[in-house]
This record gives C-alpha cells, structure tokens and sequence, in this order.
C-alpha cells in the first residue's frame, strides 16, 4: 500500500499517486456501473474506499478518510440489499423518494455536517471541517440511498460533487478533483436513467399490485 502512496506519475506538474489514481478510476467505474445497477458496483467500491482511505490520511482530510471506512460498511449493506430486491428481467428495483423521505435527507444532511464538522474541529482533525464533514455526511447518505434503491442518491451525489471539486483543488489533489468533475457528469446520466426505471417499476407495480409483496 505504501508504494502505491508513495510512487506515482506527475500530470501538469502535480504528482499523482498510484493510489490515488486507481482509487478515484475505481470510484468513476463505481458510477458507471451503479448507473447500471450491476452488483459489480458494490465490490469495486470496497477496493476503491481501502486505497482513498491510505489517500486522504496522508493529506490530513480526517472526515474525507474516515468517510471511506463508513462507505465500506455501507457498502457491505448495499451489496446484500441488492441482492434481495433483484427482478430476473429488469436488474434491482429502484424508485423516487416520498417527501417525507427527502425532507428526512436535507435535515439529516444538516445537522449531520453540523455535528460532525464541529467534531473535526475540535480534534483539529482537517484544515477544511466544515466542507469536509459535508462530503462525510454526503457521502454516507447518497450510498445509503443507492443502497435503499432511490433515485434521489444522484442528487445528493451532485452536492457531494459540487463541494468536493474545490476542497480537492485546495489541497492538492488535482486529479481527484478532475474524477470529481467526471462524476457530475456520469451523476446527471444516473439521474435520467434511474428515473426512467422508477417510472418503469412504478407502472409494473400499478399493473399488477401483487408485485409490491412479491
């Protein structure tokens, strides 16, 4: 692990570790195949989180690091949950959020990033606690949402992005910054598929009520 930290290429007079490199690759495959609700999403992700986490110690982002062991359990979770909720034609079944549901997002997200940036400040855990703690709390609840099957994941995923872009330009991670940038892409892809299979699932299930219990 501490070769891939240590030993990279350099790209526009920034070096990029191997590390970093293949963990930010494996995060960008991770979108694609969510995109497609494949299993693979679950277990490239695993790889990916274990080399970010050894990337984001070693630049002091302490909520960035330690959001990669929380997304590696999520992970765990949401590998098992798409197991169980896989149609043998369609792939998992995903659907839109109720308002009580992303209403309990934006509170969550809120007061998540509240609590916890103050936490990482008082341990002088990250230079940047407050848009480090809100990529943390982003980050865990957009793959809790993938995991859950809503639609509403990709949204989070765009905030996440929209924060996550600069904090990584400031401290030095420039080709992250760039996957960042690929992923808002990748995540408006997502989003319109997504929501074409929610409508699809949706209709299925009006069709025939006896899928909802299936």
């Amino acid at each position: 692990m501490h070769v891939l930290l240590d030993q990279g290429f350099t790209v526009f007079g920034q070096k990029v570790s191997y590390a970093e490199f293949i963990g930010q690759v494996f995060a960008l495959v991770v979108v694609y195949l969510a995109q497609r609700r494949s299993l693979w999403t679950w277990p490239v992700q695993l790889v990916s989180v274990t080399l970010l986490f050894v990337v984001y110690v070693s630049a002091h982002l302490g909520g960035t690091a330690a959001r990669q062991v929380v997304i590696a359990l999520i992970t765990l979770y949401g590998w098992w949950a798409w197991t169980k909720r896989r149609d043998p034609v369609f792939g998992v079944v995903v659907r839109k959020g109720t308002v009580k549901e992303r209403l309990a997002v934006v509170a969550a997200f809120a007061v998540g990033t509240t609590a916890f940036a103050l936490v990482l400040d008082a341990l002088n855990a990250s230079w940047a606690p407050w848009p480090d703690a809100a990529l943390f709390v982003g980050t865990v609840l957009a793959f809790t949402l993938q995991g859950f099957g809503l639609v509403e994941f990709w949204l989070v995923w765009l905030v996440v992005d929209a924060i996550g872009v600069p904090l990584q330009i400031q401290s030095g991670l420039y080709f992250s910054a760039l996957v960042y940038t690929i992923f808002a892409v990748l995540v408006i892809r997502g989003w319109i598929d997504w929501n074409r299979e929610a409508r699809r699932a949706a209709k299925s299930l009006a069709n025939d009520p006896g899928l909802a219990t299936g």
